[in-house]
């Protein structure tokens, strides 16, 4: 499923388990349901298309990168069959109020930055379901024809009500009876923009009594005048998502049309659809058959489009794109990588059973990815000052340390140790705990913590310097000069503390924004809860940090492993040479003891 996977699907070899569609695909590709298609133009058809198609309403999330992976890892494996594979790429354009260019544009921009795109054998396979408009006017006509559709007249609380519930059957409409001709000529009309908005709606012929409510002769067109981002103003009906949905994967040729288990209701209606246009001849077999998956449940976090919005409207967060959100661009921006969401969604399976994921899965992804290619760097994030007292002032000492403990070939990063060095504040206790062996000042006669200086020396502690507060200012030591990391005297030492340090002069200051989860509650939109009552006041922190002297011409989307701390990236947005901005993408699996 992930978009590097070499490995070739077989028919056979057995299925992955955790992926039940490859069983649904193979068993069709043995069966040959969908070989020896063509298209319009008479060119042969991939034996298995799918499609990624979301309505333009909002920002894609980590949930959509799910559906994203699968359907176009699906079609990238089993292109390499001869009956081939591909996915196609499709806005759901249908509703103009809801939607807009901007949404277009970021879900387009997902979908790449996630290592997909939708060109096959040199053919870009784009669509919108706006383009479809005609077809689906001229095919609603054919139904209308055909008795299989009729205008209703009703309000919509009307329809609402007559619609009855699971223990009751609906009600017909009073001009459930009309005839063809009458159908027709009204919802020409309806198309010349004769009504105002809720004044008519073209229902499918079904069955008021059917026992799923879905098929009480569902709405497929409603009245609306709005501008469409594509269309314009041409249009003032539009075609609602069950009508449009299925007729567009059949006009596309898509196979196997995958889906989240809450259409799974909607199935019996996207049959339905299909198998009428194809008794009366607009569709050949074999016809598309939709499949339903398992959504993706993350904890500590919501999918809603609706729920997004609200924290964006109400500056709950920063924006779409805000580190803590969901959204892809959001957690782009946290410092996850294309690569780890693909790992993510490779390692939690396809199957039909709802279940939650822990968001612990989706940080081990990004760890395992950046473990291996991301350069170290040392940063302080509770700055602390040390003096070196028997040191030089007017002297430095060249250090280094590689920038990857497993790729020599990339070099090492240089830095000097001096007299007045920052370390973290966690690393100094006036009264240190049992088991603490790092700095700490001398008392009782006896001697002060002494560490080792990463890549550097070995220091005792010698004292502090409080404020009125009795708040650490200072903390003093002095080094063995025979100690440096990396020298035959070095071994002489034996300390059990390691700390990490910047020379103060040449510490590149930045800020630093230290992202948690945004919500306490592991499932804050569960039942009854209102979600907005587990928002973590403590989602951020932004605090002021230095970095070392390599990190300097740092670019944005960089990542690196501060040592100790985790895992962290230049700020897409804010951070710049001379201005630096990095947010904490996820913390180190084990924490610092």
């Amino acid at each position: 499923m992930s978009a590097d996977n070499t490995k070739s699907p077989s028919t056979n070899s057995p299925a992955e388990p955790s992926n039940f569609l490859r069983q649904i695909i193979d068993h069709d590709l043995a069966k040959g349901t969908y070989l020896h298609r063509v298209d319009q133009a008479g060119k042969p058809l991939p034996a298995v298309v799918t499609r990624f198609p979301p309505e333009p309403n909002g920002y894609l999330h980590i949930g959509h990168a799910k559906s994203i992976c699968l359907n176009y890892g699906l079609a990238k494996d089993y292109d390499s069959l001869p009956s081939g594979g591909r996915c196609h790429m499709r806005l759901d354009d249908t509703n103009p109020t809801k939607e807009d260019v901007e949404y277009v544009d970021s879900i387009l921009d997902a979908v790449r930055w996630l290592g997909f795109n939708w060109d096959h054998a040199g053919k870009e396979h784009l669509y919108y379901a706006s383009d479809y408009f005609e077809n689906l006017y001229q095919f609603a006509e054919i139904l209308i024809e055909h008795g299989k559709a009729y205008v209703d007249s009703q309000s919509a609380d009307e329809i609402h009500a007559n619609r009855g519930n699971f223990g009751t059957p609906g009600k017909n409409s009073p001009y459930r009876e009309r005839s063809s001709a009458e159908n027709l000529a009204l919802f020409r009309a309806m198309r010349a923009g004769d009504f105002a908005d809720g004044a008519h709606v073209l229902r499918l012929k079904i069955d008021m009594a059917h026992p799923n409510i879905v098929m009480r002769d569902p709405v497929i067109y409603r009245i609306r005048h709005a501008h469409h981002h594509r269309t314009g103003d041409k249009w003032c009906i539009y075609p609602l998502y069950d009508f449009t949905h299925c007729i567009s994967d059949a006009l596309e040729n898509v196979s196997h049309s995958i889906c989240t288990l809450e259409f799974e209701n909607n199935r019996p209606l996207y049959d339905w659809v299909l198998s009428a246009l194809h008794e009366v001849g607009v569709f050949k077999g074999p016809l598309p058959h939709q499949y339903e998956f398992a959504r993706l449940n993350l904890t500590y976090t919501i999918t809603s489009k609706r729920k997004l919005l609200q924290l964006v409207e109400e500056k709950r967060v920063d924006g779409w794109d805000d580190p803590r959100m969901p959204t892809i661009v959001g957690i782009r921006r946290r410092g996850y990588t294309p690569e780890s969401i693909r790992l993510f969604c490779e390692r939690i399976g396809v199957s039909k059973a709802d279940s939650w994921i822990d968001m612990s899965v989706l940080e081990q992804a990004l760890r395992d990815d950046l473990d291996v290619r991301a350069p170290r760097a040392t940063a302080v994030l509770k700055p602390l000052k040390l003096i070196i007292q028997n040191y030089p002032e007017d002297q430095k000492e060249l250090c280094s340390a590689p920038r990857h403990p497993h790729h020599p070939e990339w070099g090492k990063r240089e830095f000097h140790f001096g007299r007045e060095l920052w370390i973290e504040a966690d690393d100094f206790q006036t009264n240190p705990q049992k088991g603490f062996f790092r700095l700490y000042p001398p008392k009782d006669g006896l001697a002060g913590g002494r560490v080792r200086l990463r890549h550097g020396f070995v220091i005792e502690c010698t004292g502090m310097k409080l404020d009125a507060k009795e708040q650490v200012l200072e903390v003093y030591a002095n080094y063995f000069p025979d100690s440096k990391s990396g020298t035959p005297d070095s071994n002489n030492y034996k300390v059990k503390g390691n700390i990490h340090w910047i020379r103060a002069d040449e510490a590149v200051p930045c800020e630093v924004r230290l992202y948690d989860h945004l919500f306490t509650d592991p499932h804050p939109d569960s039942g009854d809860k209102n979600f907005l009552d587990y928002i973590n006041a403590q989602s951020k922190q932004v605090i002021q940090a230095y970095l070392e002297p390599s990190m300097k011409t740092c670019g944005a989307e960089e990542r690196f492993q501060f040592e100790r701390h985790g895992y962290f990236v230049a700020d897409r947005v804010d951070s710049k040479p001379g201005q630096l901005v990095f947010n904490r993408s996820v913390g180190l699996k084990d924490s610092w003891k």
